[in-house]
């Protein structure tokens, strides 16, 4: 049986075979588009690949093409909220007649053979693995099968490693946490009618300042009213088992305590000397910025972060915050940083990147000794 493959398509399947398997870039999903494939990695420097099949035969289709992409890429930037995003604009049919031009962002290049591509100085910068890879013009039959059953078996991969990250997993730390401040509010309820252990335990400037740290840790476990423990522990339930499904247990566990404890260091620096600061808030603050970070990780793969609710979630509950009386915003900010910084220096799952955890371990590590400083020095 003799099988003939068209050459435009053996470039294409060798293209998407080396840039899904050896980049880890995976293809985005466009409406509406015929004869070209988008590809994307977001923590790639040169974040978008397009593939386009389709003929262009004058310098006027070709500014319109450049045109269509610079509208398909301000869609993407705008809703994976990127400040910056180029691409890599391969033409695969283009006249000779064409005088190929870029545009800010985008790199144009025209390939007739795949040699064309290897020898681009923009193309081997970005990727200097290019120059080794097997990217022959010989078209073969058995290669092209193999290439496609390559491209399944890495796509079947990061399916399954999605899978395992988004399964449903049994929120037991996240059930902890709510029994034990509904314990502690049931205890304070029977045993402390005159509030004397609240006193004890709440964050306090003045008291924290003169050696009772402990204050910072035991004031996230207490509540002043039903209400207050209510809205809180419902806040929990509802957040807590994203963030320990996406980040695992024990990530979860760092998350909770590191919030709840920066939390209550911007109470203490920030608010008034004689004023008494409890609950969980912080800590559940940074849940939420946890959840954002993941968000924003896994944006393309989420479908971008306007269709999430924990940015509104976020700013709306920051903005109640100064409007609604006895509110400690500033231990909302402290929780809400804290649960975006550790989150970066801890990452997430198997792709933590190294630069994002050194950033990330520096900059909360600065934030904690800056606080403990103003603590010690207010």
């Amino acid at each position: 049986m003799n099988i003939k493959i068209d050459k435009k398509d053996d470039i294409v399947l060798k293209l998407l075979h080396y840039f899904i398997t050896e980049e880890d870039y995976k293809p985005v999903i466009i409406n509406g588009l015929e004869n070209e494939i988008w590809l994307e990695n977001m923590e790639k420097d040169l974040k978008l690949i397009r593939i386009n099949n389709n003929y262009i035969h004058n310098d006027e289709q070709l500014k319109n093409d450049t045109y269509k992409v610079k509208v398909i890429m301000k869609s993407i930037k705008k809703s994976t909220l990127s400040l910056h995003m180029n691409i890599l604009n391969l033409l695969l049919d283009a006249s000779e007649y064409v005088n190929v031009k870029g545009a800010k962002d985008i790199e144009t290049i025209k390939i007739d053979k795949l040699r064309d591509i290897k020898k681009n100085k923009v193309v081997k910068e970005f990727f200097p693995k290019i120059k080794d890879a097997e990217l022959s013009d010989k078209t073969d039959p058995i290669e092209f099968f193999k290439l496609t059953s390559d491209m399944n078996q890495k796509t079947m991969k990061n399916e399954r490693k999605l899978a395992k990250i988004f399964s449903q997993k049994k929120p037991t730390l996240t059930y902890l946490f709510i029994v034990i401040n509904i314990m502690v509010y049931l205890f304070m309820l029977l045993y402390d009618k005159t509030g004397e252990l609240a006193y004890k335990l709440a964050n306090n400037y003045v008291l924290v300042r003169n050696g009772e740290y402990y204050r910072i840790f035991t004031s996230a476990f207490l509540h002043t009213n039903f209400l207050h423990l209510f809205f809180n522990m419902y806040a929990l339930y509802m957040i807590g088992p994203q963030v320990e499904r996406y980040y695992g247990k024990f990530k979860y566990f760092i998350i909770y305590f590191a919030s709840a404890i920066l939390g209550g260091l911007f109470s203490c620096v920030f608010m008034e000397n004689n004023v008494y600061s409890l609950g969980a808030s912080g800590a559940i603050f940074g849940l939420l910025g946890s959840v954002a970070y993941f968000t924003y990780y896994y944006r393309a793969t989420l479908q971008g972060l306007r269709n999430s609710p924990v940015i509104p979630v976020i700013l709306a509950n920051l903005l109640l915050g100064f409007f609604i009386p006895n509110v400690d915003v500033f231990a909302h900010i402290g929780g809400l940083i804290a649960g975006l910084l550790i989150s970066m220096a801890i990452g997430i799952g198997d792709k933590a990147r190294k630069n994002d955890t050194i950033n990330g371990v520096i900059v909360i590590t600065l934030i904690y000794l800056f606080m403990l400083y103003m603590l010690l020095n207010k």
